[in-house]
């Protein structure tokens, strides 16, 4: 009889046993899934850290502008690129059409185009210089642009009065300079492109970096420049005898710089574009 007691309370810590062994089992698996919970959370922060990383800086760059047809496209001469600058995260892309027959751009479909006058992009007139030696003057846009490597709707207008839909990106955005300059002084050779061809200025020119801004001296071959233009900022002389001589914001090296000059050399005042190209090969810091 005891050893029948014995044997029954045996039987019954093995089956005891078996059950805790079974719960052990099955809980494994809730174990697991509650710390994949974790792991898919850091995985999603991973990824919007490196969206965020993967953010432009402030500076200037040059980048492709895509778009849907061959009316509406930068200008040959720039081979289908424009210039992006990004400013306290905001970019804006700066490209010169092939002519002057498109008048104005609005971010977004034709249809709601002529319901929102206010918000239609304004043309500049860009001197381009084409590789065979001529000059022409054609219409550029400053175009917002929320993403890189995104479609987005840009409608244009054409000289009859008619909206029409295209779909744009700009993508390929690179630093139009390899690296940032130190603060300092520095001699740079400068272009003067546009006019007359009479007009010149000294080259090389002085040109100065603080906290990562390029600044430079330009001297005109002419004592009548009253005012400069740059970006819509009204810059005056810094001297009162001798050649007009001002101090301009530079936003890149290498890349054509649209200015207008106003002269009083004619019986009236006379504003006229010029552009200037600071070359970044010839940088050489002053003595």
């Amino acid at each position: 009889m005891k050893l029948k007691n014995k044997c029954s309370l045996l039987l019954a810590g093995v089956m005891l046993a078996g059950a805790l062994v079974g719960c052990g089992a099955s809980s494994a698996p809730a174990s697991s899934a509650a710390s994949s919970e974790p792991a898919a959370s850091s995985a999603v922060s991973e990824a919007a850290s490196a969206s965020a990383e993967a953010a432009l800086p402030d500076g200037t760059y040059a980048a492709d502008f895509d778009t849907d047809s061959s009316m509406f496209h930068a200008n040959e001469a720039f081979d289908g690129k424009g210039t992006l600058t990004v400013k306290d995260g905001q970019m804006t892309l700066h490209v010169s059409l092939a002519s002057k027959n498109i008048v104005n751009l609005y971010v977004g479909t034709a249809e709601d185009a002529a319901s929102h006058e206010a918000d239609w992009l304004q043309p500049t007139t860009d001197v381009v210089n084409y590789g065979d030696g001529t000059s022409d003057e054609v219409y550029g846009f400053d175009i917002p642009v929320e993403a890189l490597d995104t479609d987005f709707s840009v409608a244009i207008l054409g000289k009859k009065g008619k909206w029409y839909d295209h779909t744009v990106s700009v993508r390929n955005a690179q630093p139009t300079t390899k690296e940032a300059l130190a603060d300092g002084a520095y001699t740079c050779d400068v272009t003067l492109e546009g006019g007359s061809g009479r007009a010149t200025v000294e080259s090389p020119a002085a040109l100065t970096v603080a906290d990562g801004t390029m600044t430079a001296v330009i001297v005109w071959s002419s004592p009548n420049y009253d005012y400069m233009l740059i970006d819509g900022e009204k810059y005056l002389p810094t001297n009162t005898e001798g050649n007009s001589t001002f101090e301009i914001p530079v936003a890149a090296l290498d890349t054509a710089l649209a200015v207008t000059a106003d002269t009083v050399a004619m019986s009236t005042p006379h504003e006229i574009d010029y552009t200037l190209t600071f070359d970044s090969a010839t940088l050489t810091p002053a003595e």
